[in-house]
């Protein structure tokens, strides 16, 4: 498949499902926080990132595809 063919999956898949696409976009927003403000007031801050960036990124796959 091409980029712009899994583009288009995955978008029609997030037209569809609004409040999937809201949660999966905050998980990528958190982890951006995270990495960016937690340093200098949390320990671990990048292990946490890491974990919302991962779910963000595994909602993104799913959305490409998704099980009939």
């Amino acid at each position: 498949m091409t980029y712009n063919q899994l583009r288009k999956k995955a978008m029609k898949y997030m037209s569809q499902h609004v409040e999937y696409n809201a949660l999966i976009h905050a998980l990528g927003g958190i982890s951006i926080g995270l990495l960016i403000a937690s340093p200098l007031a949390h320990p671990h801050p990048v292990r946490w990132a890491l974990v919302f960036g991962g779910l963000s990124i595994l909602g993104h796959i799913y959305a490409i595809y998704p099980k009939k």
